[in-house]
């Protein structure tokens, strides 16, 4: 029998190897979704630290840039690698990810500053590279843990850097969240270039230049509303018109992409049902995982007076959303074996409804801390299962040569729900505030019906996705496939 050349690479990898190689790209992806994260807890804090004293809105855009450039890198690098080597485009993203860190760790000038976040941005196109990457070259018995392992790193990564972004917000320059992204980046570049193979799987082709610039576009149109509706509203000109423009560029593109011989997006794969139902699950999924990011952080750190916080530190509040950073990366063995046992559809259902559980015992239980950790934890384990089993049902669903885009569109799919988590979370939240003095101080936190409001919406998402993950079938045949 005539092994494929993928086939041919993984049956000469030993267990050490193995093991070796997830390490060095478990590594990078847990270093790129730090850095996507690791700024938030001291975000507040860099108006009084940086010499020109910028506003909020300004130092907001250390967040937004990187969200842009991220938006836009992921499906670019993922077509590209897919072309011209998956481990090449890694390394290149994971460079990225060094040379934005240390740009930004060297200056306190904001214009260098949202500049080197910005080339940090480019670096999420890592995760879903590396999970394509994995995925052709490992033992397929490796394959399922690896990749739950890889992607878990998105949650874990956020999890991870709550914490550590608040001791370095509390004790020392904020300018240390970057060189601690720096180092561990430059450590896992060598090891890409050193120690990990090429996939050696290619498709044929052009780059479409074209089709890059219109989605490029469509993207920014599309997500810059969404970062800046604090500022501007839902009901402003600006929102308003950039999401007209977003959809109408999204048509052009369409239209573009079904007329072109080598398109940067294969429509017709995206259109196959078991895609579309992951996609939209894995947008759900972001959010209820964003949610519960901004939605413990701010509500633990409320004043007692509020009549649900705990007038905790920035610290301890990235500290209870650790036990659910913890629960995904323990878990991702045990869901390649659930999703090995039952299939990858019902392990995202199962996880989607645990996710919904927790956001049930956000609800019900609020009058101590430890109450509002197991909540989150218990979202942190639904997380864990929905995580591993996005990718799993990409992969099987998607054509060998087509991996690292597929890929690269399911991770971009997480990020819009982490965007729509910020925009919807964050309005609904602002839109009831109490404002009370305390200590002499005017001090303004979100009710708890607001809270409530927002984790019910969790709730119904939670539903949804585990809706859409049992219409996924469970063995397919990806030239059959129907579309949507």
């Amino acid at each position: 029998m005539t092994l494929t050349p993928e086939a041919e690479i993984a049956s000469h990898t030993s267990p050490g190897r193995a093991r070796l190689e997830l390490l060095i790209v478990g590594t990078a992806a847990l270093a790129v979704a730090m850095s996507q994260s690791l700024l938030i807890p001291v975000l507040g804090l860099l108006p009084a630290q940086i010499p020109s004293h910028p506003s909020e809105s300004t130092v907001e855009w250390l967040l937004t840039s990187t969200l842009l450039v991220g938006a836009v890198a992921v499906p670019l690098f993922g077509r590209l690698g897919d072309m011209f080597g998956k481990r090449l485009m890694l390394a290149v993203a994971v460079l990225a990810l060094v040379v934005g860190s240390v740009l930004s760790a060297v200056t306190t000038n904001v214009p260098l500053l949202i500049i080197g976040r910005a080339i940090q941005g480019a670096s999420m196109a890592a995760i879903p590279l590396g999970i394509s990457l994995l995925a052709s070259l490992l033992p397929r018995d490796k394959v399922g843990p690896a990749i739950a392992l890889i992607s878990a790193m998105l949650g874990v990564g956020g999890a991870l850097a709550l914490p550590i972004g608040g001791l370095i917000g509390e004790h020392v320059d904020f300018r240390w969240t970057f060189w601690i992204t720096a180092i561990v980046g430059a450590l896992s570049l060598i090891g890409i270039w050193t120690v990990v193979p090429e996939a050696p799987s290619r498709t044929r082709g052009r780059v479409d230049y074209l089709g890059a610039v219109l989605l490029s576009a469509a993207l920014v149109a599309l997500l810059l509303p969404l970062a800046q509706t604090s500022e501007w509203g839902w009901g402003s000109g600006k929102t308003i018109g950039l999401l007209i423009l977003a959809v109408v560029l999204l048509l052009v593109f369409g239209v573009v992409e079904r007329r072109t011989k080598a398109p940067l997006v294969d429509l017709t794969a995206l259109r196959r049902r078991p895609i579309v139902l992951t996609n939209v699950a894995s947008i759900l999924f972001g959010f209820a995982l964003f949610a519960m990011m901004i939605g413990t952080a701010q509500y633990v750190q409320a004043p007692k007076e509020s009549g649900y916080g705990f007038a905790s530190s920035i610290l301890v509040s990235g500290l209870a959303i650790l036990p659910a950073g913890l629960m995904m990366l323990l878990l991702s063995n045990v869901s390649a074996a659930m999703i090995h046992r039952i299939g990858a559809p019902k392990t995202l259902a199962i996880g989607a409804l645990i996710v919904g559980g927790g956001w049930v015992i956000r609800i019900a239980l609020t009058g101590h801390l430890w109450e509002i950790i197991v909540g989150t934890a218990v979202i942190g384990v639904g997380v864990a299962l929905g995580y591993a089993a996005m990718p799993t049902l990409i992969n099987t669903h998607t054509p060998v040569a087509e991996l690292a885009a597929a890929n690269g569109l399911n991770s971009l799919a997480r990020s819009l729900g982490t965007s729509l988590a910020s925009a919807i979370g964050g309005s609904i939240l602002a839109g009831h505030i109490v404002m009370a003095k305390i200590d002499g101080q005017l001090v303004g936190w979100s009710t708890l019906g607001s809270y409530r409001a927002l984790f019910g919406a969790c709730i119904v998402a939670s539903v949804v996705a585990a809706g859409l993950a049992m219409l996924v079938p469970r063995h397919p045949d990806v030239d059959a496939m129907p579309e949507l």
